[in-house]
């Protein structure tokens, strides 16, 4: 009896330690802190953990001290975790008493699940050919008697690079793979990579990567034959949806081999040797491996926040915490052979005969898993993470899984992170077919109205390539709004998952003025943008879409996108977002469609300027990555290709240049001449395509107009219309060579000279006027609002501005017709190809 009277007692003293006049508990915890401490300012605990139980113990006890909430005060200083932190049902709080893990003022805490390397030596042997000295060495770090294993070593904070096969940047080219043996063949020149258990091979395909665990290498002169391990050698040759790429055309799948000691090279490779329990680097310039800071990650998941369906957790708040350095080692164990979105296969083959219940024509099957993530999120309400970062993680940064609602995340920033910066909602369970559409019973169970806004999310997926910024699979409700997404290696935003048009969980989300530029980095079949399956009453609106990088290692070297609505896409409002040019893409899209409106650079200029994260997140901006040095996409510019002849299979020719994405792309037609217009990349090798299936041919091509009309820029407070109609005129200059540089010496002063003209183009609504020269031709486009008609407008040219006319009665002397026109023709119309 006195021993529990003294406990009471104790109870009420560490109580009364913790309240505070606002009747709001205070526990604080302190990296010099004891678990036996109090939890006071001046007696702080050393854990979070315990900080969490004794938040608990209150709740439990239903102290008054908690009336107004309770806040676990976190020190500065780095909080190195044993075991994932676990938020339980019990650790709720209520609207009116919420629960919050802050930092205290002017402090950065950091909740880190990796391990520091020191007692760095100079090697003293000399290593690949390295002097003696290049390489330094340390012991490789255990736990229970275990060598610790990671696939990620970062020295100051900067991520270093597992020893590979190419150096820098440069990728090598298969040479083929056979599915049937589950086998590829490489070009291995450099003799002195020798196999080594562990050693991998890293390939692009298509729009995702993989990473297979090589069982053995079969060298045969300048090639060699790679076998892998199960699963991932059967998986990888089955699945046909994303495959390795073959083509003479851009080329084979680019591939590197990584992990192992004989490719420890260059500056900034590093290698565990797990047999020897030693750990090599070698160091990058200014780097001082006797003072610097090397960390490895351990904990695969640094908080888990897990509720159930009937007893969710609720009411509980980050704010201005980082979570630094996660683990993710499934690729080390069972390869990773991605679907998309880094969700990994399980199992995928293509079917013998086409068709399921739900897509008669679906030709594969696939069942996927999902990555772990840093902070994982299941079953929850009214989480919020604010001010928080997300650095140095292997795989995803911040997952809303399953049976999330009406969480924010808000103010954040998400870099350096392997996978995705955030994912939400379920992308099919495990033992859900990936192209089944979600319907549940219960839809507690579905990811809904969260909030994502005001976020920095820079410099993500930078180890699985085929990841996002943020990815989202079957969500509703969802808000994605003012977020700020850059240095991504593949799309910006994707939003849907199942490949179909059916009705399922999806609706009303919105992507609404976020600020996405340099993306695409390594991958193609890729967009700011990117939506999946039918998601009814949903919206994309005013958002700003730019700068995309150049990729030497693209299947596809002109599939870039801005906006990309792909399979089953439907019931989307796609409006007033801030594209260079309307480069988008409307794939396999579902039969109701969606409504695209005012898409283009001619939007209000305030979308494009109130697009990105706002007040008072706005200092996020300084944290931003752009790899400037990696180059960025030559926009396409507008091109007239002819072909003349008789030989004008159409079909044909559409299927000839379709690999090249032409925006825009028309085709015209008057006898023996077709016209493509477009705006492209590269005409002459659109040409030589063309060349090649049409040997009979001639082919001419029309760039850089002599004559370029633009209404945004000629036409003082009037914008494009959103939808323009083209029309096409071809004739000859006369056979004149003087008189040829007199006409275009007219046009190049014409502006400045004759600015009645412009006037006129003007006032009759014309969007733009060019005019193309290759020798004596010339091809005249005219585009006007879709619907309206030339004869209509055109005369509005001269309404009370005669010099219109002595402008066209002057250059009636240099135009003559092309051959075949009649005597009286001198401009030909083409009939445009429907």
């Amino acid at each position: 009896m006195i021993l529990k009277q003294k406990n009471r007692l104790f109870l009420v003293f560490f109580l009364i330690g913790m309240m505070f006049t606002a009747n709001a508990a205070e526990i604080w915890v302190s990296a010099s802190g004891k678990d036996s401490n109090i939890g006071t300012k001046d007696s702080p605990l050393a854990t979070v953990h315990m900080a969490v139980r004794k938040a608990r113990e209150l709740r439990r006890l239903k102290d008054a001290s908690i009336k107004d909430g309770i806040h676990i005060i976190i020190m500065d200083g780095t909080y190195n975790l044993n075991e994932p932190l676990f938020i339980r049902p019990e650790d709720s709080g209520t609207a009116e008493s919420p629960t919050t893990i802050e930092a205290a003022a002017n402090a950065k805490p950091i909740f880190s699940g990796g391990f520091e390397i020191k007692n760095w030596k100079k090697s003293a042997i000399a290593i690949n050919g390295l002097k003696a000295g290049t390489v330094w060495v340390a012991d490789a770090p255990k736990q229970a008697g275990e060598i610790l294993n990671y696939r990620q070593l970062w020295v100051n904070d900067i991520k270093a690079v597992r020893a590979k096969s190419t150096a820098g940047n440069k990728m090598d080219r298969i040479l083929s793979w056979n599915a049937a043996s589950e086998t590829c063949w490489i070009p291995f020149k450099d003799k002195s990579v020798k196999f080594e258990p562990g050693m991998e091979i890293f390939i692009v395909q298509w729009w995702a990567i993989a990473n297979l665990r090589i069982k053995n290498i079969e060298i045969r002169k300048d090639s060699a034959r790679l076998s892998f391990e199960k699963p991932e050698s059967r998986i990888q040759s089955e699945h046909p949806w994303p495959a390795p790429w073959i083509s003479k055309n851009n080329g084979n799948s680019a591939f590197y081999l990584n992990n192992g000691m004989s490719m420890l090279n260059e500056a900034g490779e590093w290698y565990l040797d797990r047999k020897n329990a030693k750990i090599y680097y070698i160091p990058r310039t200014g780097e001082n491996m006797v003072s610097a800071k090397v960390t490895v990650p351990v904990l695969e998941n640094l908080v888990e926040i897990k509720g159930t369906i009937d007893s969710p957790v609720s009411y509980f708040k980050f704010k201005g915490i980082s979570f630094q350095y996660s683990n993710w080692l499934r690729p080390s164990q069972q390869g990773h052979v991605p679907l998309q979105a880094g969700m990994y296969l399980l199992d995928a083959y293509k079917l013998k005969a086409p068709g399921t219940p739900n897509q008669a024509n679906l030709e594969n099957q696939a069942w996927v898993g999902r990555p772990r993530a840093a902070v994982e999120v299941n079953y929850t309400n009214n989480i919020v993470f604010e001010d928080c970062s997300f650095e140095h993680l292997s795989s995803t940064g911040l997952d809303f899984n399953k049976g999330t609602n009406h969480n924010r995340v808000q103010g954040n920033l998400f870099k350096d992170i392997g996978g995705n910066g955030m994912s939400l909602g379920v992308f099919s369970e495990e033992s859900f077919e990936a192209h089944l559409p979600l319907n549940i019973k219960d839809e507690r169970e579905v990811c809904s109205d969260e909030l994502i806004a005001d976020n920095m999310i820079t410099n993500v997926a930078n180890e699985d390539w085929g990841c996002l910024g943020i990815a989202a699979g079957f969500v509703k409700n969802l808000t994605i709004e003012h977020n700020e997404i850059s240095d991504v290696a593949y799309s910006g935003i994707s939003m849907g998952w199942g490949w179909t048009h059916t009705a399922n969980v999806m609706r009303n989300n919105k992507i609404i003025g976020n600020k996405i530029h340099h993306y695409a980095k390594h991958l193609h079949d890729v967009a700011g943008i990117y939506t999946l399956s039918s998601q009814a009453d949903s919206r994309i609106e005013e958002n700003y879409i730019d700068k995309v990088y150049f990729s030497p290692y693209a299947h596809d070297p002109f599939l870039w996108l801005y906006m990309y609505t792909d399979e089953g896409s439907q019931y989307f409002t796609i409006q007033n977002n801030w594209i260079p040019i309307q480069k988008i893409l409307k794939n396999n899209n579902g039969p109701e469609g969606n409504i695209w409106k005012d898409n283009y650079a001619f939007v209000n200029p305030k979308i494009k300027e109130n697009a990105g994260i706002r007040k008072p997140y706005a200092d996020l901006d300084k944290e931003v990555v752009v790899d400037e040095a990696w180059g960025l996409q030559e926009m396409p510019k507008a091109v007239v290709i002819e072909l003349v002849g008789t030989d004008l299979d159409v079909e044909k020719i559409k299927s000839t240049i379709k690999g090249f994405r032409i925006v825009g792309e028309e085709l015209y037609q008057w006898q023996n001449h077709l016209v493509i217009y477009g705006l492209m990349n590269q005409p002459e090798r659109v040409k030589k395509k063309l060349a090649l299936a049409f040997p009979k041919l001639e082919i001419k091509v029309y760039e850089n107009p002599v004559y370029d009309f633009q209404k945004f820029e000629r036409c003082k407070d009037s914008n494009p219309v959103s939808e323009w109609e083209n029309i096409i005129l071809t004739a000859n200059l006369v056979d004149d060579p003087k008189m040829q540089k007199e006409y275009v010496d007219y046009h190049a002063t014409q502006f400045e000279k004759w600015p009645e003209i412009a006037k006129g183009f003007c006032n009759a609504d014309f969007q733009q006027l060019q005019v193309f020269k290759n020798g004596r031709q010339l091809m005249l486009i005219i585009s006007i609002p879709k619907g309206e008609s030339l004869d209509k407008l055109n005369p509005k040219t001269t309404e009370n501005n005669p010099r219109v006319n002595d402008w066209n009665n002057l250059m009636k002397k240099y135009q003559t017709g092309i051959e075949g026109a009649k005597p009286d023709e001198t401009w030909i119309f083409l009939n445009k190809i429907k």
